[in-house]
């Protein structure tokens, strides 16, 4: 008969030691988990910004043929990082969770610091759009978070479960379930959560303001003169610009620090004609902007839709635009394939993208102010909604 009995870590050791190492494991769990769940939590109720943000990271490798598996690594990924969040603050499998989030670790950790040192985008993404960080903030995020996985791994040795196994598995589903539904419905519709500048409420004329005392850009000149055949740098304290013995060569400007920028610094719209409307739609009565940023993407199964719209707007004397980034030939093609009669004009494509998180979507403004937002999939809504002028 085998008497042996199962002796666990934390017996080896003084029973206030044990206690204080899983009260340290609960803690660094809950701190990383709870980073992972935001993360996760951002991403997967906006997959099509995780989409963007990851073709960015493609194309600056030079792995551009592997963006049509950008939206399913980005639902992928936000599924990923809310499920170990949760996983790690519920304690379930807590052993498995802390091997997958090292190792996920291990994987951000020298790719974030490659961003930070060749910064091939301003913004990690890491959290969306609802914070940003700078690039070298995310690679030192990532090593606290690199350092705290470690720590959960090694204390998991003093968590005790509290969940039959059939029930442990039951919840991970649950926590994978959730972000992949998320995420599904925002691509339906639009974002539960809007974090960007163009959401409803907001004024947009106040957001491209740039105030009298902003701080401006500042840069560091070099001016290169030269003098007997030797060339000699020189900055904007000592330049010799009043000695003519010394001849111009060249001049170099660096941005040493960035000024002030407002929240919507990149927004304009452009007739067919070349004539800049930005002002006239921004201060018209009602306006209606069906934004589609790329029309050979663009889903064309509300197009009906957006024709009634435009019969909307023609009964409401409200003015209707179509936005998109497309070359003109693809605009007159678009409009006679699908036999619209809306007027098209242009604007960055990136800018698009970023005012509503469809293809098409459609943007309500009121004297500037964004009063309505959706996805074309919405549009049967806003059609049937009586407007106040």
């Amino acid at each position: 008969m085998n008497n042996s009995k199962i002796i666990h870590t934390d017996q080896l050791v003084r029973p206030e030691k044990g206690r204080i190492f899983r009260i340290s494991g609960w803690i660094l769990r809950i701190l990383f988990g709870a980073v992972f769940v935001f993360s996760g939590f951002v991403k997967a109720i906006d997959p099509l910004g995780s989409t963007y943000k990851i073709a960015d990271y493609l194309a600056a490798m030079g792995l551009e043929n592997l963006s049509p598996i950008a939206l399913i690594a980005a639902i992928a990924l936000s599924a990923l990082e809310l499920a170990i969040g949760l996983m790690l603050i519920s304690g379930v499998k807590v052993k498995l969770s802390g091997i997958i989030a090292l190792l996920f670790m291990l994987v951000m950790t020298p790719l974030t610091l490659w961003i930070a040192l060749t910064n091939p985008v301003s913004d990690c993404g890491c959290f969306g759009d609802a914070i940003l960080l700078s690039n070298w903030a995310t690679f030192w995020k990532n090593i606290v978070l690199l350092i705290i996985s470690i720590a959960i791994i090694y204390l998991n040795t003093y968590h005790r479960a509290y969940l039959k196994p059939s029930i442990t598995w039951a919840l991970i589903a649950v926590y994978i379930i959730i972000p992949v539904t998320l995420s599904l419905i925002s691509l339906q519709h639009l974002p539960f959560i809007d974090f960007r500048p163009y959401k409803i409420g907001n004024y947009l004329p106040k957001l491209m303001e740039i105030p009298e005392d902003a701080e401006v850009d500042q840069y560091k000149t070099t001016f290169i003169y030269e003098k007997n055949g030797v060339q000699q740098q020189f900055d904007e304290s000592n330049y010799p610009w009043n000695d003519s013995t010394w001849t111009f060569v060249d001049q170099t400007s660096v941005l040493v620090k960035q000024g002030y920028v407002p929240p919507i610094h990149d927004f304009s719209i452009t007739t067919m004609d070349g004539d800049d409307i930005t002002d006239i739609v921004l201060s018209t009565q009602q306006v209606y902007l069906v934004i589609m940023y790329d029309l050979l993407k663009t889903d064309t199964q509300n197009i009906p839709q957006i024709q009634q719209l435009h019969q909307k707007a023609i009964n409401e004397g409200a003015q209707i635009y179509a936005l998109t980034g497309s070359l003109e030939e693809d605009i007159i093609n678009f409009k006679e394939t699908n036999n619209l009669t809306i007027d098209f004009c242009t604007t960055d494509p990136i800018t698009l993208k970023t005012i509503v998180r469809a293809n098409p979507g459609i943007v309500e403004l009121k004297e500037g102010t964004v009063v309505n937002k959706c996805n074309a999939n919405d549009l049967h809504k806003l059609i049937n909604t009586k407007t106040n002028n």
